[in-house]
């Protein structure tokens, strides 16, 4: 039985956000050309958008992958008839209304002659045996959240296949489209369970008889363009040019060392400059990607700025991710469910200062988010909320929450400098854009020597 532990958390979230960073970032450049010479600063910048998707804004990719995460985070089997009936109905709710719907997976939804998980993969036969094929890759974009389910269960590998396996046979008939999704979320859940994925064990996953076939066609991916695989829209291209894109970030999957914020803005980048379904292979890449980086490694620019269906964030997401990864279980605190935490056996909780070189911020204990002053317009707070904490007069995307361990083990914040410099650096952006922002800080670190790393960029004490 595994334990879920914070890093098995933040690598849950990793996952969940990673994805649809990915598929944010990638969604203006969907269908379109190569773009080689792309370069990603890890900045809100880098979120441009076009005539169809806001800045930051995720498609079906993510939209898709959300009923699940939220099966998984109340609890249910997502191996279940049960379960896998309520992401169909969320499905076709957000499909009568969605302007991006995959062609096959539209055909499947319009089809169903009834409105349960059967219908749904008697629909997927049907398309499949008309059409010949339904090797799309709408199996693998929305399958990052079942990688996180049966976290804690001595077989979890093993189920974590069968359910992937049924969840995406809900649309996609095709073995390869199942297998695919199959490997990717076993890979998503050894790095998420191990903080590493050996392959060995991935593979093992797979039926018997086509388990060298997936290796071979990883093994080919390995080292090569990520836009060499031409045909993207397609699920095994589609893997090979996520799996290559996470090669070409500097990620060995075995070696921790490698796990870094910079090698996860180089995954993404190199999905991204690919032609075609861009998107999609960036959210597979970003998936896995963000399962072994964790969600601290993420750019909080990318955080702050991403959104979608049906109206959620980074912070929801995460939640969601967190919850799923636990099974269903809210914590004790308030974090992952409750509107307020309870802070009331912490010092400093009330603290309150005016920047002494820009008195257009503010620091403060944890205490004086529920009831800012009304000049206050942005948030950066390096504690947990409460998901009504924040006064509801702050935009969502102005107001940022940091993930920050409260400990002084060394590996309960395997990216503090960089933590610590987006804090600041997301402070400076709300200063450029002429908010007046709060800072708080978990009352227990208020003062260590840490936040000494933010003074350079005069806007943190």
């Amino acid at each position: 039985m595994t334990k879920i532990t914070s890093s098995i958390a933040h690598r849950a979230a990793g996952a969940i956000v990673g994805s649809a960073v990915g598929d944010g970032i990638g969604a203006p450049y969907e269908f379109g050309p190569a773009r080689p010479q792309l370069a990603l600063a890890g900045s809100a910048a880098d979120m441009v958008g076009n005539h169809l998707w806001e800045p930051g804004q995720w498609t079906d990719d993510t939209a898709m992958a959300l009923p699940i995460l939220r099966a998984a985070a109340t609890g249910m089997d997502l191996a279940d008839a049960q379960a896998q009936g309520a992401i169909v109905s969320a499905w076709r709710t957000w499909a009568a209304g969605a302007k991006d719907v995959g062609i096959q997976t539209a055909a499947v939804l319009r089809g169903m002659r009834g409105d349960d998980a059967a219908a749904a993969r008697e629909s997927a036969r049907r398309v499949h045996e008309l059409n010949g094929r339904s090797g799309g890759n709408g199996s693998v974009m929305r399958t990052a959240p079942v990688g996180l389910a049966l976290m804690g269960e001595e077989d979890g590998v093993a189920r974590v296949a069968g359910a992937t396996s049924a969840i995406a046979a809900l649309t996609h008939w095709e073995d390869d489209s199942r297998d695919a999704a199959a490997l990717w979320s076993v890979m998503i859940h050894l790095a998420v369970r191990d903080g590493r994925v050996r392959m060995a064990d991935a593979l093992a996953a797979l039926p018997e008889a086509r388990r060298d076939r997936w290796a071979g066609l990883l093994e080919e991916a390995d080292g090569a363009d990520p836009d060499s695989f031409a045909h993207n829209g397609w699920v095994i291209h589609a893997v090979q040019a996520a799996f290559a894109a996470v090669r070409a970030g500097g990620i060995d999957l075995e070696d921790t060392q490698t796990h870094t914020p910079e090698a996860f803005v180089r995954v993404i980048e190199a999905a991204v400059r690919i032609h075609n379904d861009t998107d999609t292979v960036a959210a597979i890449a970003g998936g896995l990607a963000g399962a072994l980086v964790g969600a601290s490694a993420i750019p909080l620019g990318w955080q702050r700025m991403l959104h979608g269906h049906p109206g959620l964030g980074a912070r929801e997401l995460t939640r969601l991710a967190v919850l799923a990864v636990r099974g269903g279980r809210p914590d004790a605190r308030g974090w992952l469910v409750g509107d307020r935490l309870n802070y009331s056996g912490w010092t400093g909780r009330d603290a309150i200062a005016v920047h002494p070189h820009d008195d257009g911020v503010v620091i403060g204990g944890v205490s004086q988010v529920v009831d800012l002053p009304a000049d206050i317009d942005a948030v950066v707070s390096l504690c947990q909320l409460g998901a009504r904490e924040v006064p509801a007069r702050i935009e969502p995307y102005n107001a940022v929450e940091v993930w920050l361990v409260d400990s002084p083990d060394p590996g309960a914040n395997v990216h503090l400098g960089f933590v610590l410099e987006q804090a600041a650096d997301t402070v400076a952006e709300f200063r450029a854009e002429a908010r007046r922002s709060t800072s708080t800080v978990s009352p227990r670190n208020l003062g260590r020597p840490p936040w000494r790393r933010c003074t350079r960029h005069g806007t943190w004490a």
